[in-house]
């Protein structure tokens, strides 16, 4: 008989290894290597016979199965369009971002449906599940609820429920009677999620399972985890903010890089059917250094505010600083425009924000953050009606984008009436009646037309001057 065997494994990535090491080879962090006992597999598991054989894929018939379709719209677009019957989904977030109220709405409403919910959770008693439904005013009779970690004791309640949704959260709470390491370690995470996967697919249940996440917001244990599921969600927002953003980073059955956007009330999340509206709202008029984009999140396209503040330095090397873009997209767009345009950007600060909380990272949005930051420089404000859009080269060119019709029409939804976009991008498309569509070529001409001759009759400055660069260095303008 095959003796257990003791490996140390790695709490962040997954590495093994034969004996303890103070640092990890495979992910650099220290003390993460913790003792586990792997047993051998029990004898007679590799003489089961399944009845499945291999069969040609042209003669595969397909059967339209219908998804499973929530009351919440902005869920079903994240999805792809609903549940899928027999899949594994997994949801990550930060800790009282929403997760688990998120997936307590969704089975609610499933229930009220007439479809068969399971929800356990491993982290709260069911009196204690039963208070948070309570402030949601979550009640079904087809909604049960079960406080258990084992997995074993799971499979065996979903024979007497036979649920066609199960929500398990968490998956770090959950563990394997038969194996020796404790919840929440990379192999419990791993035989967990893979007993999961068999009950989903064998089944053909839908179910959802809660990730927890490290400091540095990456999903807890194994990469593999990530790669087991059929669909991964983040959700994302600040404490401070009521809004939360639902992303789908992985979908088997749909889109990627999809978006849905909820405010957090008092009685549960509520979804924002246009988020655009939400992210402008604030917007002051007429302040300089800002600047709008109409920026694609998966389908959809969503109008954002580019808030960018440029003050002389006071110390000897210059700080840049961005929330919601890349740092060092913000420095290369700097460096364009002082080469490119003639902006003396060496000896001022800039601090460039993407207002709402939301993060920005496609290349289209490269016009409004060079915008917004010569915006700044300038003192003198874009109009309160313009929309850019383009990616920057590094010889201050604009370049074509994707999907600029989406763009445009959803700019010129919300009262935009003049929108920069690249040469490239003219033609082929409908340009919508009563938005002005201006083809531009380079980063100085956009500065140019929307900088110039605004604002009280006022003239765009002389970039190249020497009495502009010397008044602005010493903060009068």
């Amino acid at each position: 008989m095959a003796k257990s065997k003791t490996v140390f494994i790695c709490q962040e990535c997954g590495y093994e290894s034969p004996k303890w090491m103070g640092r990890c080879p495979g992910c650099q962090n220290w003390n993460t290597m913790v003792e586990e006992t792997i047993r051998p597999a029990t004898t007679g598991t590799s003489s089961v016979i399944h009845d499945n054989k291999p069969s040609l894929l042209s003669q595969i018939t397909l059967d339209e199965e219908p998804r499973i379709v929530t009351e919440l719209k902005e869920f079903n677009r994240v999805m792809g369009g609903g549940v899928v019957p027999a899949s594994l989904t997994l949801v990550g977030g930060d800790p009282g971002i929403g997760k688990s109220t998120l997936l307590l709405q969704v089975s609610n409403q499933l229930a009220q449906k007439g479809h068969t919910v399971l929800y356990i959770s491993g982290e709260e008693s069911v009196r204690q599940t039963k208070m948070r439904a309570g402030r949601l005013n979550v009640s079904s009779d087809k909604l049960y609820v079960l406080a258990e970690t084992d997995i074993h004791q799971i499979e065996a309640h979903m024979e007497d429920v036979q649920p066609e949704i199960m929500i398990i959260d968490s998956i770090q709470t959950i563990y394997n009677s038969e194996m020796s390491s404790a919840p929440g370690s990379i192999s419990q995470v791993k035989a967990c999620t893979g007993d999961l996967l068999r009950i989903a697919k064998t089944r053909g249940t839908a179910i959802f399972i809660v990730g927890h996440v490290t400091k540095n917001g990456a999903l807890a244990g194994p990469r593999t985890l990530e790669h087991m599921v059929d669909t991964v969600l983040y959700f994302e927002g600040e404490r401070h903010h009521t809004f939360r953003i639902l992303r789908a980073v992985k979908n088997r059955f749909g889109s990627t890089n999809e978006m849905g956007v909820f405010e957090m009330k008092e009685s549960g999340l509520a979804e924002v059917a246009n988020p655009s509206e939400i992210f402008l709202q604030e917007r002051a008029k007429g302040a300089s250094g800002s600047a709008i984009v109409a920026a694609m999140e998966g389908t959809r396209p969503v109008l954002v505010e580019v808030q960018a503040l440029v003050t002389p330095t006071s110390f000897g090397n210059a700080r840049r600083m961005a929330t919601g873009m890349d740092d060092h997209r913000i420095s290369l767009l700097m460096a364009v425009l002082e080469k490119r345009v003639g902006l003396l950007l060496q000896n001022q600060d800039a601090y460039v924000n993407v207002a709402g909380g939301i993060k920005l990272d496609e290349p289209a949005t490269d016009l409004a953050a060079a915008v917004s930051i010569a915006s700044s420089f300038s003192n003198h404000p874009t109009g309160v009606t313009d929309v850019f859009i383009g990616e920057i080269g590094l010889t201050g060119e604009i370049r074509g984008v994707s999907r600029i019709e989406q763009r445009v029409n959803e700019s010129c939804k919300l009262g935009f009436s003049r929108a920069f976009i690249p040469e490239k991008n003219l033609s082929g498309w409908t340009h919508p009646e009563g938005m002005e569509i201006v083809g531009v070529g380079s980063l100085t001409q956009v500065i140019d037309l929307a900088l110039g001759g605004m604002g009280n009759g006022a003239s765009m400055p002389d970039f190249f001057s020497p009495e502009f660069s010397e008044s602005h260095k010493s903060g009068h303008i």
